[in-house]
């Protein structure tokens, strides 16, 4: 009774929801959500104060007139969703995959827009409480929903996969990230394919990545239906990298045309994420000189394959978060690219748990595989790891920094990635 209470005043009354008081929005329904180390029923009386239309709160301590007390926040901010999405005439596209899923998510949002509204998980709203809020700020007159969905443990797919009730959906790539919550790679494999199990249910269908074969064998395991890149429509499509600097230049044939695009994106592993974002265009019906516009205009940012040129140096920018399949993925693409002058500046990869140190050590044998001018790490890991190698290393991105300020480096091309919580584009004022 409840969730249909707050529904109702979400659809005749309110302006969305918030769960931030410092930025909530005259007419939102405030949801007094607790984080670790905060009640979020402590700041109802302000978003009410701003011009909330109600607050959604499960502590008796704070209930006032305009207040709706619930057992849990979370979970009625959840099955609000769920209510709503149910009512929902749109289709729904869920994106997951240890790697590529933002810019995957980017590009289709791109490309279909060409066609008609979209609405898009806003920057990174991919957990419990993102795909809700994702759901719940949809815009009147959306005809596709594309929601990128995170996990660090099993079972947080399926538990988003219910909110959402997708109706197509793409697992970008299984790797080694999270393992604090997941354990394993076959862990990560575990969860993504929480995924396909929902969309069997509901008779949906699999955009998948033929070459991969991880996530074939699942396919033909888990899925009714299901679409490989390469014959979206019943016709084959090629997509290939061509030879180019720090951006990625592709060939693509589709129906006796071919076309050449060169990206803003850098790396030859977003090769992958722009096939799944072609053939992802193609099935949803948009024509190919669209996808082709879309992806030539699409400027990524947040530090996601970014390429940066300053007054000194050509900066990629690749430092919204790392694991070890995407520093992998990253390092060699900057190694084969064709530019010189190259320095690697990588910071510590977080949530690995007991294989952190492996995982780090792995990483640093295979950077010895290529030749760079300078290679700088950050990071206790990265410090311990790194000896008996070549490399210069740092206990923390302030040294580095420190390091950077007296080097005055200029004329190169620089690559800068690591993990979120080591906020490696501190150093790009300094390069």
């Amino acid at each position: 009774m409840k969730t249909e209470q707050i529904h109702r005043i979400f659809r005749e009354k309110a302006r969305g929801v918030s769960t931030d008081s410092r930025t909530v929005e005259k007419g939102q329904i405030f949801f007094a959500l607790w984080g670790e180390n905060h009640n979020g029923n402590r700041y109802a009386a302000e978003a009410l104060e701003k011009g909330a239309a109600c607050a959604v709160i499960d502590d008796p301590a704070y209930e006032t007139a305009n207040t709706i007390l619930v057992d849990d926040c979370l979970i009625e901010l959840q099955a609000l969703a769920t209510l709503h999405r149910k009512e929902m005439n749109i289709p729904v596209l869920a994106i997951t995959g240890t790697n590529g899923k933002t810019t995957t998510k980017n590009l289709i949002a791109a490309i279909m827009a060409k066609k008609m509204k979209v609405h898009s998980t806003p920057g990174n709203l991919n957990n419990t409480i993102g795909v809700p809020l994702s759901i719940l700020s949809a815009p009147q007159g959306a005809g596709l929903m594309i929601l990128e969905m995170g996990a660090n443990h099993i079972g947080e797919i399926r538990t988003l996969c219910n909110i959402a009730r997708p109706d197509y959906g793409i697992i970008t790539n299984i790797g080694s990230a999270h393992l604090e919550g997941f354990g394993s790679v076959e862990g990560v494999l575990k969860a993504k394919t929480e995924l396909y199990e929902f969309l069997r249910k509901v008779n949906g269908v699999a955009i998948y990545n033929e070459h991969n074969h991880m996530l074939s064998e699942k396919i033909f395991k888990l899925i009714n239906r299901a679409v490989p890149y390469s014959n979206p429509t019943g016709t084959d499509l090629e997509v290939e990298e061509l030879p180019s600097g720090p951006n990625l230049r592709l060939r693509v044939a589709f129906q006796h045309r071919t076309y050449e695009i060169e990206t803003r994106l850098f790396g030859s592993f977003n090769l992958e994420n722009i096939r799944a974002a072609i053939a992802a265009g193609l099935f949803l019906g948009a024509e190919m000189a669209d996808i082709v516009e879309a992806i030539r205009d699409y400027k990524p940012d947040n530090n996601r394959s970014q390429i940066m040129k300053t007054k000194r140096n050509t900066i990629i920018c690749d430092s919204y978060n790392a694991n070890p399949a995407s520093m992998k993925m990253a390092v060699e693409s900057f190694a084969t690219t064709d530019d010189g002058n190259k320095i690697l500046i990588l910071g510590d990869m977080l949530e690995l748990g007991d294989k952190s140190g492996e995982e780090h050590l792995e990483l640093l044998n295979f950077i010895s595989g290529f030749r760079f001018e300078k290679v700088l790490l950050a990071g206790p890991v990265f410090k311990k790891t790194s000896k008996g190698f070549d490399y210069v290393a740092f206990a923390d991105t302030g040294s580095l920094k420190e390091y950077l300020k007296s080097e005055n480096t200029e004329g190169k091309n620089i690559l800068v990635k690591g993990s979120r919580g080591m906020k490696m584009e501190e150093i790009y004022e300094f390069l």
